[in-house]
């Protein structure tokens, strides 16, 4: 089948049936999110671009049999690096869920390796039958609360404008910083603006007038609204917004009753972090699809936030629906209600049948390393020195959400330190810088996560990724510590000086080059091991990786000490 890009003599002569399209569609009941409607129609394809309705005759003619035929799916934001998969290796899944396109934000590879992270995962993510649109990290560092393994500013991330696969600027998560006028932040957001490129925000909680010229500066996405009436606000001033069910984060139940035929164009669907497990288990954005429809909105504007609005959000006048000239990224399916997509096409090529690939996507590897600096580290860097009747603050983990709330508790005093305190869900935080050799350790308390025992360590950290360990005795914490750095980073469980379980992510402490199956075994191992320490979080590892991240509210660890957010300032960990 030929799906090299049509002229425009060639397209004019197959719309009006002069020449013989490459496939035709019949008896297909069109998703048509453009205006709506499901009806029946006869849908020509020719190199990659769809004719139009009609009376069609094609090399190849496909009975549907009344089976469904809508656009192909996008994801609005995610994070490729959160599912421990490389991009080709992510699109082997994606794509036989439906998957056309994903905007993407590799802020995670680039806040370990820098450009040479960037360069990598471009290349990795280049000539797939999927569509992966690289928007470029506004943060790295996240903030000047944390030592991050590179530095981006405007001038690093300006030669990769104009990329093929490079479509904007990424999720500006430094509101304050942006907000306040930090030169360095201000700039990229200028550059991004005069090459007239999108822009992403991340924005949580920002209201009024703030708000206003946050959006106002082009900043016109966010995937962060912790409410209706955040979400609502933000539409109102032109904002898009995007929908969220990830692992640990999901804001659909929330945001979902928002959403009405007149205001669809304002929002679509975005997975943002999501583990292989969750991939695997329950779909991408086609999860999405499934969830929205079961809730209660119409079938054709689930489809909607799920392809068109995402695409012409970012300039695409030619994607996201089933029309003539569109491009021929396209689904069939059975049933509604249950949505699986069967049929996957992409540029107007069978690509996926039943939930398996059609032709292999070939390897690559992507580089492995740095190797982790952490020379010098042993549990006496965790002991918390405190006097008698010493108070501590406390990060409050909140179920389901990135945000987390801050109370100050009695310490529990041991030989003068403040320790963990299983009996009252008082685990032990830690976060060990890894790129420069430094030696910072940040040391604070965090309650929520139910541990009774042992330690959980990880060097998938948002955002800087630095090594961030939770746990009941220090023992547990150096063991967990040491062998996550051992491994080139990943995830460990131990329970003092015996390692339970672990998941080596070689690629920068964050991926691993092997098969999504085999990260997943490992993962599922993991929890298991988790749980028998006694976790009661539902997704420890995700939950555990955002505990250092200190942009979102209210009280965050990095390594440099305790954050609190909303004073976007340090605070002592002992009062």
């Amino acid at each position: 089948m030929n799906n090299q890009r049509l002229s425009l003599s060639e397209f004019v002569d197959a719309a009006r049936g002069l020449t013989p399209a490459d496939v035709v569609f019949r008896n297909a009941r069109v998703v048509n999110v453009l205006t709506g409607e499901i009806h029946k129609e006869t849908v020509g394809v020719r190199g990659g671009t769809i004719l139009g309705f009609g009376p069609y005759a094609g090399r190849e003619e496909i009975d549907l049999g009344g089976r469904y035929l809508a656009p192909a799916l996008w994801d609005a934001h995610l994070h490729i690096e959160s599912t421990m998969t490389t991009p080709r290796e992510f699109s082997r899944l994606a794509i036989p869920r439906g998957t056309a396109a994903v905007v993407t934000d590799p802020h995670e590879i680039a806040n370990v390796r820098g450009t040479a992270g960037l360069e990598d995962f471009l290349a990795d993510a280049s000539g797939l039958p999927i569509d992966i649109h690289v928007m470029l990290p506004s943060c790295v560092p996240a903030t000047h609360l944390e030592t991050a393994g590179a530095r981006l500013e405007a001038a690093d991330l300006a030669p990769f404008l104009g990329r093929s696969n490079v479509l904007g600027l990424a999720e500006m998560m430094n509101v304050p910083g942006f907000l306040f006028g930090d030169p360095g932040v201000r700039a990229k957001v200028e550059s991004a603006r005069s090459a007239g490129v999108p822009i992403d925000g991340h924005s949580p909680l920002l209201s009024g007038l703030d708000l206003n010229a946050y959006i106002g500066a082009g900043i016109r996405s966010d995937h962060e609204c912790l409410s209706a009436s955040e979400a609502r606000e933000k539409a109102r001033r032109g904002m898009s917004i995007w929908i969220r069910e990830g692992t640990a984060a999901k804001n659909l139940e929330e945001l979902l009753p928002l959403v009405t035929a007149q205001n669809s164009p304002c929002f679509a669907f975005a997975t943002d972090d999501r583990h292989p497990w969750d991939l695997l288990s329950h779909g991408h954005v086609d999860h999405h699809v499934r969830r929205a429809i079961s809730s209660g909105l119409d079938p054709v504007l689930a489809l909607r936030l799920a392809s068109l609005s995402c695409a012409r959000h970012y300039g695409f006048r030619d994607r996201g629906a089933i029309a003539p000239g569109y491009r021929a990224d396209l689904i069939v399916f059975e049933d509604l209600a249950s949505f699986e997509p069967d049929l996957v096409y992409l540029k107007g090529q069978l690509v996926a049948r039943s939930g398996h690939l059609l032709e292999p996507i070939p390897s690559r590897l992507m580089t492995e390393g740095p190797a982790f600096d952490i020379d010098g580290f042993d549990r006496t860097r965790l002991r918390v020195p405190a006097g008698a009747g010493a108070s501590v603050r406390v990060i409050d983990i909140i179920p389901g959400n990135l945000t987390t709330g801050a109370r100050t508790l009695p310490a529990l005093i041991h030989d003068g330190a403040a320790v963990a305190d299983p009996d009252r869900d008082l685990a032990k935080l830690a976060v060990v810088e890894r790129h420069k050799g430094t030696g910072n350790v940040g040391v604070a308390f965090a309650s929520g996560f139910g541990l009774r025992r042992g330690a959980i360590s990880s060097s998938v950290a948002h955002d800087s990724h630095n090594i961030v360990a939770l746990g009941c005795d220090d023992q547990s914490m150096e063991t967990a510590i040491r062998r996550t750095a051992a491994i080139g980073g990943g995830i460990v469980i131990a329970n003092g000086g015996s390692v339970l379980a672990e998941i080596p992510l070689p690629v920068a402490g964050l991926m691993s080059n092997e098969p999504i199956a085999d990260i997943d075994h490992l993962e599922r191992r993991a929890n298991e091991a988790a749980l028998s320490l006694g976790t009661t979080v539902n997704h420890p590892f995700m939950t555990l990786a955002f505990l250092a991240l200190p942009v979102i509210p209210e009280l965050k660890l990095t390594d440099r000490g305790l954050v609190d957010v909303s004073k976007f300032d340090f605070v002592p960990a002992v009062v």
